[in-house]
């Protein structure tokens, strides 16, 4: 069953680029909302373009939201660390290579091109109490979550 809104968040504890080794969805409860965006390949293009423009409007898109945001692929540990240093990505990536959270949160491609086992193209806003504010996921991997209306839920969750 898919992860709606209104329903707990799949809890979460997977590697990660950046200062910590491992990230848990939890350990953001109590603290800050949470933006996952889940994406099917580091280093292509479409990848790169979503990754990067999050990256040059990090600051204007989420200043003074309480958000915390995390890229999700199935890529390996090694593969985020590198694209993630090469990009110089300001938010951590992670990765769900036994494809647990990307089935949890039902952002699963059983085959992308001839590929097994592939993330989806997927945005949620999880509020501070774990709680799904907003889902977006798409069956195109070319077309991308409209950043105005995660950058509305998590205005309305600033109250």
């Amino acid at each position: 069953m898919a992860a709606q809104v209104g329903d707990k968040a799949p809890d979460f504890r997977l590697p990660a680029t950046g200062p910590e080794d491992t990230i848990s969805l939890g350990q953001f409860r109590g603290k800050k909302n949470v933006v996952l965006y889940f994406f099917p390949f580091a280093f292509s293009s479409v990848c790169t373009q979503e990754m990067c423009a999050l990256r040059d409007t990090y600051s204007e898109q989420f200043s003074g939201l309480d958000a915390q945001v995390l890229g999700i692929s199935v890529d390996s540990p090694f593969t985020l660390r590198a694209w993630a240093e090469q990009q110089k990505f300001d938010f951590p990536l992670l990765s769900d290579f036994n494809k647990e959270v990307s089935r949890a949160y039902d952002v699963y491609y059983d085959e992308l091109m001839n590929l097994r086992g592939v993330a989806k193209r997927a945005a949620f806003v999880i509020d501070k109490d774990g709680i799904i504010r907003y889902r977006w996921v798409t069956d195109d991997p070319k077309v991308l979550p409209d950043q105005e209306a995660i950058r509305k839920v998590l205005t309305e969750l600033q109250g």
